[in-house]
């Protein structure tokens, strides 16, 4: 089976073609958000077409860096790029490529990356969350991903954590994402996330914010593991070390939930595993 895996976000956006759990094609591109919506579906289809000509996709399966409504297949937002709202990407693709396509949040998608073929292996409640342009969550409970009522559980990007925090790109004030994500740190900062993160005066800070945004998850999930995907988990340990003492010292002392936290085995590839994944479940 071949399978066409596409990993859509706010700063890149990457494909590969998997024959059967083997990439055989694969490649990244910057995202151009003044192109929006138009020149990236542009840009896949060309790079799909080119890579089918020989050999035609059985599938496709797609993360995308935004909320998704799985059940009507529809992106239901991207507040990074514009001209995605409502738009049914899965049929579009079918309808482009004669083959079958399933879309989930790129967190989503990622977190049944890592529980297939990553990190998450073997650990159940799995927590999952890229930190990268944005920040998202995805849960793996049981064999699945756990969606809630309406497709929009693991949004842990904008839990509130300093209520009197500047002004998110949603609306409200103080999110996890306005405080933690790449993009703000390089608007708020004026440098990248990789160049602030070499610093350990500016990573001990950081790591206060980052814990504060995770605590909701091990006091609400008490997840067995949590992996952390995404841009700025290639920070590695100078991250994880920080972060892993940060938050024992923010967890109640009377809790006993564990505290492991590790970054994505499969490093910037967990979103496009996780579309291989994610397309098996089609029904053929």
């Amino acid at each position: 089976m071949r399978t066409l895996a596409l990993d859509i976000g706010g700063t890149k956006f990457s494909l590969a073609v998997f024959d059967g759990e083997r990439i055989v094609e694969r490649c990244t591109h910057p995202t151009d958000r003044e192109g929006g919506r138009e020149w990236m579906m542009r840009r896949i289809l060309g790079i799909a077409r080119d890579w089918s000509s020989g050999t035609p996709f059985d599938r496709c399966g797609i993360g995308f860096g935004g909320p998704v409504n799985f059940d009507t297949q529809t992106i239901a937002q991207s507040t990074h790029v514009g001209g995605w709202s409502d738009f049914p990407m899965a049929d579009h693709l079918r309808a482009a490529l004669g083959i079958p396509a399933v879309i989930d949040n790129d967190a989503n998608v990622g977190a049944l990356g890592e529980a297939s073929y990553g990190a998450g292996q073997g650990f159940r409640p799995l927590f999952y969350m890229t930190l990268s342009t944005g920040i998202g969550g995805g849960i793996i409970a049981g064999a699945g991903v756990y969606r809630g009522a309406d497709s929009w559980a693991g949004e842990i990007g904008h839990l509130t954590i300093r209520p009197d925090g500047p002004e998110c790109l949603c609306g409200a004030r103080g999110c996890f994402e306005r405080m933690c994500s790449g993009l703000w740190l390089e608007r708020d900062h004026g440098k990248s996330a990789r160049d602030l993160l070499a610093g350990a005066e500016f990573t001990s800070r950081y790591v206060v914010d980052l814990a504060l945004g995770l605590r909701a998850a091990i006091m609400l999930l008490n997840p067995a593991r949590i992996v952390i995907g995404g841009g700025i988990s290639n920070a590695g340990e100078r991250l994880f070390q920080p972060l892993r003492q940060e938050l024992r010292r923010q967890i109640t002392a009377w809790s006993r939930a564990r505290i492991d936290v590790v970054p994505a085995q499969l490093g910037d590839d967990s979103v496009l595993w996780g579309a291989l994944s994610l397309a098996k479940g089609i029904q053929l």
